[in-house]
């Protein structure tokens, strides 16, 4: 029997996998664009060896497969296998059907954009199946492992080395905007990962409580916590309710508790992350 959860990852892997590859292939190796990671480091070595970039990218990756096997653990390598797999598969097809002889659009700053844009929601895709697309994003895990660095930081710590070739082999205007998007590549990563985790912690003091709650329960199905407290100044007893919503569900439920008690107080904070019933498993 198909297990389904696992088909889903599967498929997530290869969907982030060909996003990566249209970002990197079509917008970046064109222009000679070595943003980091294992596609910039082929995209610096084509430069001197008569090799596919995609066969080149998928050696290179054999070797830091090895370092994700030992320090990320089996479970972590096998579906980065699938990953580097899928990207280089993907890449061959792209080079076999319909090579890259020319940039995409004459504006280098627009290649870049969008090729960091496209291959970073293709990332974070492949990240939250707990997997890589193999090269650097493996330090990157390492450093997010052992050393608590974000994901994002993790990748422009790992990908400097690669920046600084590109430096050397293609001039400095083209490493320039290399590094640029080597710098712009970590912002944008962190940004698409935190919109697939990042949920609102509300906080409600509200004359109406028992409205609020009911809304909350029938309407959005979320459940609430109610604390009791006193009031500083008046010395009055309220109660506080707080619930964890998606960033649409706050939006409906700020509409609504304009027409339940315009007086309301509310506070609304960031949570990175949410484990639970209705959230994310462990």
């Amino acid at each position: 029997m198909i297990d389904k959860n696992l088909a889903k990852q599967v498929l997530l892997i290869a969907v982030g996998s060909f996003i990566v590859a249209m970002g990197v292939y079509y917008f970046l190796v064109p222009e000679n664009l070595a943003t980091g990671g294992i596609s910039g480091l082929a995209i610096v070595l084509n430069n001197y060896l008569p090799i596919p970039i995609s066969l080149t990218n998928f050696v290179l990756n054999i070797l830091l497969l090895i370092v994700g096997f030992i320090f990320i653990g089996k479970d972590f390598g096998g579906r980065t296998i699938l990953s580097v797999v899928f990207l280089s598969f993907f890449m061959s097809l792209m080079e076999f059907f319909h090579p890259a002889s020319k940039p995409v659009t004459d504006e280098v700053l627009l290649n870049l954009i969008c090729g960091i844009i496209i291959s970073a929601m293709g990332l974070s895709i492949v990240f939250n199946q707990n997997a890589s697309t193999g090269g650097t994003d493996i330090l990157a895990k390492v450093f997010n492992k052992y050393f608590h660095l974000d994901m994002g930081k993790g990748l422009m710590a790992a990908d400097i080395v690669v920046v600084i070739l590109s430096f050397f082999t293609y001039g400095i205007q083209t490493g320039i905007v290399g590094a640029f998007g080597w710098f712009l590549n970590g912002i944008i990563v962190n940004y698409f990962i935190d919109g697939f985790t990042v949920k609102n912690e509300v906080v409600i003091i509200t004359k109406h409580t028992k409205i609020v709650k009911d809304y909350i329960f029938q309407k959005l199905d979320r459940g609430v916590t109610v604390y009791k407290a006193e009031g500083g100044y008046t010395n009055e007893e309220r109660d506080i309710i707080v619930t964890i919503l998606e960033r649409k569900e706050y939006f409906t439920l700020k509409n609504e508790l304009k027409k339940i008690d315009p007086e309301s107080f509310v506070t609304v904070r960031a949570v990175q992350e949410v484990y639970g019933f209705g959230f994310s498993k462990f």
